[in-house]
């Protein structure tokens, strides 16, 4: 797990920061995070992510090679 004592801050010659570095074990959990918030705004989405998470929804890996034909 990373902590706020993994993030740089830059600044510019006066001492305003102007970016922020993060290690990309925290920057692909940010993505993932918005990604997942973005989904949750659309009901049809948000109702298959919370099935996906129950287990109740989906079809087995037999079915899907079937269905594939393979």
């Amino acid at each position: 797990m990373q902590t706020q004592t993994d993030v740089q801050f830059i600044t510019d010659g006066s001492g305003q920061q102007t970016a922020v570095l993060v290690p990309i074990d925290m920057w692909r959990e940010i993505l993932a995070e918005r990604e997942t918030a973005y989904l949750l705004q659309n009901p049809a989405m948000r109702r298959r992510l919370l099935d996906a998470m129950k287990g109740t929804a989906g079809i087995s890996i037999e079915d899907v090679c079937a269905k594939l034909g393979v």
